[in-house]
């Protein structure tokens, strides 16, 4: 529970809960709303998402949604072609 330089780094300590959380908000509601179809899916089905209707590139998109996936242990795989993002569920060979 250090404020300020303390002579031990270059660098200011803060309490983690004074670190601004404001990536946490960006993409979240999206993602949210992705997963949550994605888990409703059909094995073996896709979602076709148009581009369009992301609120930012489909690569920081694509970066959001594995992390959110890979936090709640969600194997998902991803493509792309100019119009749309594909988005589905991977499922391990042993039928997992």
């Amino acid at each position: 529970m250090r404020d300020g330089k303390d002579g031990h780094g270059h660098f200011e300590s803060i309490l983690q809960e004074d670190v601004p959380k404001s990536r946490d908000g960006k993409h979240k509601q999206i993602v949210e709303r992705l997963l949550h179809e994605l888990g409703e899916l059909k094995p073996g089905m896709a979602m076709k998402v148009p581009l369009s209707e992301l609120p930012d590139s489909k690569e920081n998109i694509r970066s959001a949604l594995t992390r959110a996936a890979n936090q709640r242990q969600i194997r998902i795989a991803t493509s792309s072609n100019d119009d749309h993002l594909f988005v589905w569920k991977k499922h391990m060979a042993n039928g997992h």
